[in-house]
C-alpha cells in the first residue's frame, strides 16, 4: 500500500513538474519571440526611404511575421525538449557505464557516425531551405504587390496572366519545399539505421561474450542493457528532429537578422541637439545628392527661402523636384553640402525635433485603417475634435466628410478605398495643417482636386501659408502664381529662378512651360 502510494505521489509530482515546465518554456519562447519581432518592427521604422524604395514590401512583411512565427514552434517546444532530452542522455549513458563499459562502448561507436552525418547533411540542408525561404518571400511578395493594385489588374484584364505568374511562383516555392524537406527527412532513417545496427552488434557481441564470460557479461546484464539501448537512441531521435528544425530556423533567422543589421543611415549623430522653435529660414549650401553612386540627382544647390516665404519648384518628371524637399526632412542626406535651418546644419540636430516642427503632404496620400477622425489627428495626438475639424475647414474637407454616414467617425479602410483620390488628398492636407508646422512642405498637393475645389482650397491656403515657410511642388502651374519665388528645375540643378512675373518674362523654360500648359486649355 504504502509503495502504491509513493508511486502515485511521483506520477503526480511528474505530471505537474511536467506542466509547469512545458509553461515556463513555452513563455520563455514566445518572450523571445515577440522580443525578435519587436525589435525587427522597431528596426524598419527606423530604415530609411532607400531601403523601401529598392525591395517589395511583402518581402518586409514576410521577415516579419512568417519567419519569425517560424522559429515560435523551435523556441517553445524543441528548447523544452532538447535540455530534457540531453538531461535524460546524460544519465543513461551513466548507468549503461555502471552496467557494462565494453557494451557502453559498442553502443557509443554510433555516434561519431551521427554526428559526422549530421554535418554532412547540415550544408545541403541549410542551403535547401535558404532557397526555399528565398520562393516564400517572392511568393508574398507577389501577392502583396498583387492585393495593391487589385484595381489595375482588372481595369486592364490581366487576371489570367496574374493567376499564371502566381501559379508558378507557387509551383516553385512548393518544389523547393518538397526538396527541403526530402533532405530533412534523411535525417530520422538514418538515426533508425545506426540504432538499429547498434542493438544488433550488442546482442552478438553480448552473446559471445557471455559465451566466453567476457567482462562478467551475464543474461542477466545483456537483458538490462537492452532496455538501455532504445532509451539511449530515444533522445537522439528527437535531438535529430530538433536539429532539423533548427537548420530550417536557420535559415529564417538569417533573413531576420539581414533586416536588423540593415544600418540605419538616417539617424541622429553623437552630440545632436534638439532644434529649437524655428522662425523657418531655410538655406541650401552647394548640395549634391544621388541615390545610387555615379548618377546625380541634384547637383550643386543652392538658395535661401527666408522665414514665411513660399518656393515653389517646377519642372519636368524626373529632374530632382521632390529630392530637393526630401532633403529638408532628412529623409535622406545629402552626399556634400549643407541644408540649414534658422543656420541649424540639420545634420547636427535630431531627426525628432526637426520632423516635428514640419508639416509635409506627399505626393501619395496614404489614409490608415480607422476613423477619419483619427486619420486627421495623425498629424497631433493632442488635438481636439474641435480643432481636427478646422482644419479639415481651411482645406475645404469639412463638408464633404460631414456628407459621409458617421461624419468624422466614419471609418475607412486602410489607403482609404472608400475615399477618392480628391477627398484622400484634402483628408491629409488636413492632417498636415494640423501639426501646425512652421514650414510647410506640398508635394504635388492639389494634383487630384478638382478645379472648384481648387478653388476653394487655395483661398483657405493663402490664410495658412502666411507666417510660414512653405515649398510647393506643382505640375499645375495655376496653383504657384502667388508664390515669392519660383525655381524651374532640370536635371538636378535650378536652370531658372524668380517671381512668376520675373519668368515669364525671360521667356525661357518657365514660359513655355507655362504657354503649353494654357495653350492646351
Amino acid at each position: 500500500g504504502l509503495l502504491a502510494a509513493a508511486t502515485l505521489a511521483i506520477s503526480l509530482f511528474t505530471a505537474f513538474a511536467l506542466k509547469i515546465k512545458i509553461n515556463i518554456m513555452t513563455k520563455i519562447g514566445q518572450d523571445i519571440v515577440h522580443d525578435l519581432r519587436t525589435d525587427i518592427f522597431s528596426h524598419v521604422q527606423k530604415l530609411p526611404f532607400s531601403y523601401f524604395d529598392s525591395r517589395p514590401h511583402g518581402k518586409i512583411q514576410v521577415r516579419i511575421v512568417n519567419y519569425v512565427n517560424n522559429l515560435s514552434d523551435v523556441l517553445s517546444n524543441g528548447l523544452v525538449n532538447t535540455i530534457t532530452d540531453l538531461c535524460s542522455l546524460l544519465f543513461i549513458i551513466i548507468f549503461m557505464f555502471s552496467i557494462n563499459l565494453p557494451l557502453t562502448l559498442v553502443v557509443l561507436c554510433g555516434l561519431p557516425v551521427f554526428i559526422a552525418y549530421v554535418f554532412i547533411l547540415k550544408k545541403r540542408q541549410r542551403r535547401a531551405w535558404r532557397i526555399q525561404s528565398n520562393k516564400q518571400s517572392n511568393l508574398n511578395a507577389y501577392i502583396s504587390e498583387s492585393i495593391n493594385g487589385i484595381r489595375v489588374t482588372q481595369s486592364f484584364v490581366r487576371e489570367e496572366e496574374n493567376i499564371r505568374i502566381f501559379d508558378n511562383l507557387s509551383a516553385s516555392y512548393r518544389a523547393s519545399w518538397l526538396h527541403a524537406v526530402t533532405i530533412s527527412f534523411l535525417m530520422g532513417p538514418f538515426v533508425q539505421l545506426i540504432s538499429t545496427a547498434t542493438s544488433v552488434a550488442a546482442y552478438v557481441l553480448g552473446i559471445r561474450w557471455i559465451m566466453t564470460g567476457f567482462s562478467g557479461v551475464t543474461v542477466g546484464i545483456l537483458v538490462a542493457f537492452t532496455a538501455y539501448i532504445s532509451r539511449f537512441w530515444q533522445p537522439i531521435t528527437t535531438l535529430a528532429d530538433f536539429i532539423n528544425n533548427l537548420l530550417t530556423a536557420v535559415s529564417y533567422v538569417e533573413r531576420i537578422f539581414e533586416t536588423i543589421d540593415e544600418p540605419v543611415t538616417i539617424h541622429d549623430r553623437d552630440g545632436a541637439l534638439p532644434l529649437p522653435p524655428v522662425t523657418g529660414h531655410v538655406e541650401y549650401k552647394n548640395i549634391c545628392f544621388s541615390y545610387e553612386d555615379g548618377v546625380r540627382v541634384l547637383d550643386d544647390i543652392s538658395f535661401t527661402a527666408r522665414a514665411g516665404e513660399s518656393i515653389a519648384i517646377v519642372g519636368p518628371t524626373g529632374a530632382g523636384k521632390s529630392t530637393i524637399v526630401n532633403l529638408l526632412s532628412r529623409f535622406y542626406n545629402p552626399d556634400s553640402g549643407q541644408v540649414l535651418v534658422d543656420g541649424h546644419d540639420l545634420q547636427d540636430v535630431t531627426i525628432q525635433s526637426l520632423r516635428t516642427q514640419m508639416g509635409v503632404m506627399m505626393q501619395d496620400s496614404f489614409i490608415f485603417k480607422g476613423t477619419i477622425m483619427d486619420n486627421i489627428r495623425y498629424g497631433n495626438m493632442e488635438a481636439s475634435d474641435e480643432q481636427v475639424m478646422q482644419a479639415a475647414q481651411t482645406v475645404c474637407a469639412h463638408d464633404f466628410i460631414m456628407q459621409l454616414e458617421d461624419g468624422y467617425q466614419t471609418e475607412v479602410n486602410e489607403r482609404g478605398s472608400r475615399l477618392s483620390v480628391g477627398q484622400r488628398q484634402l483628408i491629409s492636407f488636413a492632417r498636415a495643417l494640423l501639426a501646425d508646422p512652421r514650414i510647410l512642405i506640398l508635394d504635388e498637393a492639389t494634383s487630384s482636386i478638382d478645379t472648384e475645389t481648387e478653388l476653394l482650397l487655395q483661398r483657405g491656403l493663402n490664410k495658412l501659408l502666411k507666417g510660414r515657410t512653405s515649398f510647393i511642388i506643382a505640375h499645375r502651374l495655376s496653383t504657384i502664381k502667388n508664390c515669392d519665388t519660383i525655381f524651374y528645375v532640370d536635371h538636378g540643378k535650378i536652370m531658372e529662378r524668380g517671381s512668376h512675373y520675373e519668368l515669364m518674362a525671360q521667356l525661357g523654360q518657365y514660359y513655355k512651360l507655362y504657354s503649353s500648359q494654357f495653350a492646351l486649355l
